[in-house]
């Protein structure tokens, strides 16, 4: 089980210092894979907060060469050397805000990859897509051609979040027996590209407008592995989360 938390573009950085420091002591102990996610300039600081403890690092993005005039990128050393573990990849508001192609984002998770960190790899459709009957045919696509050029050593680094785009901050939550078929699909694909001992180690999280009220019945789904959370990773809601999973495992 994981749980990360995408602060997206959020907190000073005394506030995300002071949060920290409070997780770290209310997370102690943990029997589970939590992650933060914060925006890049906080990285370093909360890189020293985090020593010792059972949290890791995350980042929300990278890009996919290692140095070069790329004004206002990140490279996955720099990233690396701080510490980082995880980089969430191909998030949807990058693909719609910030026009991230399939072939951007697969090279992205090579890059984190050939770096040592596991890329959260975020699929998922949107509404009208949902409503078009075309979930299925979305995310396999993205899924097929995110992982293109991956082998079996590969598959048991990443992590698969799948965030349904009409439910990210919309308030709207997929239904567990909704997000446990998609889950279930992702699985039976990975199967189909790799093998079954590989589709059961690779983690698929769940994303989108996940609260502690809805978060139980979606983390008992069996092939839901944990959550990637927005909003509710900014304030105490991610401890009341983390409790859940803890009472799962």
């Amino acid at each position: 089980m994981i749980l990360a938390g995408n602060w997206k573009m959020n907190k000073t950085n005394e506030q995300a210092k002071f949060f920290v420091n409070k997780l770290v002591q209310d997370l102690a102990g943990m029997g589970f894979q939590i992650v933060l996610c914060p925006p890049f300039v906080f990285l370093s600081d909360i890189a020293e907060i985090l020593k010792g403890s059972n949290l890791h690092l995350g980042a929300q993005n990278c890009y996919y060469e290692k140095s070069g005039a790329f004004t206002g990128e990140i490279s996955p050393l720099m990233l690396k050397e701080l510490g980082v573990k995880y980089v969430i990849i191909g998030h949807s508001e990058r693909r719609h805000i910030f026009g991230e192609t399939d072939e951007m984002i697969n090279k992205k998770i090579k890059a984190v990859l050939n770096s040592g960190m596991k890329p959260i790899i975020c699929i998922g459709e949107t509404k009208e897509e949902r409503e078009k009957g075309l979930t299925f045919c979305v995310v396999e696509s993205q899924l097929r051609q995110a992982l293109f050029g991956l082998n079996r050593d590969d598959i048991d680094q990443i992590v698969i979040a799948y965030e349904p785009v009409w439910a990210i901050g919309t308030g709207i939550v997929a239904k567990p027996n909704q997000a446990q078929e998609v889950h279930k699909f992702i699985r039976e694909l990975l199967e189909q590209l790799y093998d079954q001992e590989s589709a059961q180690k690779v983690p698929i999280l769940y994303g989108g407008s996940i609260k502690p009220d809805n978060f139980f019945g979606l983390m008992v789904q069996p092939d839901i592995d944990g959550g990637l959370v927005g909003g509710a990773s900014l304030d105490d809601q991610f401890i009341e989360l983390a409790k859940i999973i803890s009472g799962l495992i």
